[in-house]
């Protein structure tokens, strides 16, 4: 899929925004500060209804507006072509496909966007709300059902939190209906993401090995947020006292988490900051081509900062793949990277949330 064009309103520095997009690679370069990586932001906006920089929301908004808001033309890989947006006036989001209003999730399951970013490293580095966001983002794209349980399973953990911290303590009757649902929509989401990430494997396998050769087999761990072998229902029965003087329930699959371990490196401690980010990275090209795989089409390729992020010849090696494979690539950078130089690139530059077209 590709984007043919993004408007933007109100993003950041972004004031007013129209830009059309070619299927290949295109780069935006300009100063820091320029508004390059909004631009990016606001493609990754459209396919996840949330920001990749941390921060508090209001910061998207851009100073002095009353609103913000994306829309761009989209055409997928059959010829398909939609028109998304994705609004937002005060503290509500409002999605519309083809001029009729949508979903969130019927947003995000439309347009596919992944992206590697400075902040990126977080993925393995961080803490595991990450992670999450990013297999659960992977296993929406190609599980049916998994948004459903999803939804069940959160509305149950909040009932089950605004139990545990009542003014008067409840019943254990009132907690079991709600510590049922729980088990059972966590089942359907454990099931669900160890499918996930069993068919990542070997995709994670083959970026790793191009990326980060020297570090040799790497080995993906997913632990799912209680007990192996346990019944979620008669673990959050046993820590329900527990869990009421915390006021919250810490286990469960909210709680769950991945990480990766390579043959010479096993902790994560060994890694150095460049080897994170790599990792990141093959992490994201990863879950790109096992969408590819069950898709039928590569998601739009978001690389911010790509100049600074990565060395020259893992520059050239990333470019070489993702144009091989006929994705849609968006970079940004103060200058156009020596490894988009001379070949069909769609350059613009950008200064003060303006762009003017180069190549």
């Amino acid at each position: 899929m590709w984007l043919e064009s993004l408007r933007i309103r109100g993003l950041r520095c972004l004031a007013e925004v129209d830009v059309a997009l070619e299927p290949g690679v295109t780069v935006f370069a300009g100063a820091n500060g320029a508004g390059k990586t909004s631009l990016l932001e606001a493609a990754f906006l459209l396919s996840h209804a949330r920001s990749f920089r941390s921060g508090a929301k209001e910061a998207l908004l851009q100073r002095g507006a009353d609103g913000l808001s994306v829309f761009a033309e989209l055409r997928h890989a059959d010829g398909q072509a939609h028109r998304i947006g994705l609004g937002r006036q005060g503290s509500r989001w409002e999605a519309r496909i083809d001029g009729a209003p949508a979903s969130l999730s019927e947003l995000v399951g439309e347009c596919a966007v992944v992206c590697f970013e400075p902040g990126s490293h977080a993925l393995i580095a961080g803490g595991a709300e990450e992670r999450r966001r990013y297999l659960d983002w992977g296993v929406f794209h190609v599980e049916h059902g998994f948004m459903l349980a999803w939804r069940r399973y959160q509305r149950a953990l909040k009932q089950r939190n605004s139990l545990l911290r009542a003014a008067t303590p409840a019943p254990d009757a009132q907690f079991l209906p709600w510590e049922a649902e729980l088990a059972s929509a966590a089942a359907l989401i454990d099931q669900q993401r160890e499918l996930y990430l069993g068919a990542l494997r070997p995709y994670l396998a083959g970026s790793m090995a191009a990326l980060l050769p020297e570090l040799g087999l790497v080995e993906l761990r997913y632990r799912r947020g209680w007990a192996d072998g346990a019944e979620l229902a008669e673990v959050l029965a046993l820590q329900r006292g527990r869990d009421l003087a915390r006021g919250h329930t810490t286990q469960g699959s909210h709680r769950a988490d991945w990480s990766i371990a390579f043959e010479h490196a096993p902790l994560r401690e060994h890694l150095s900051r460049g080897q994170e980010k790599l990792t990141a990275l093959a992490c994201v090209l990863a879950q790109a081509s096992l969408y590819a795989e069950r898709r039928g089409e590569w998601p739009v390729v978001c690389l911010d900062d790509l100049a600074s992020e990565l060395d020259k010849a893992h520059q050239a090696a990333v470019v070489a793949q993702l144009r091989a494979v006929g994705a849609q690539v968006l970079v940004t950078g103060t200058e156009v990277p020596d490894a988009l130089q001379g070949d069909s690139t769609q350059v613009f530059h950008v200064e003060q949330g303006r762009l003017n077209p180069l190549l």
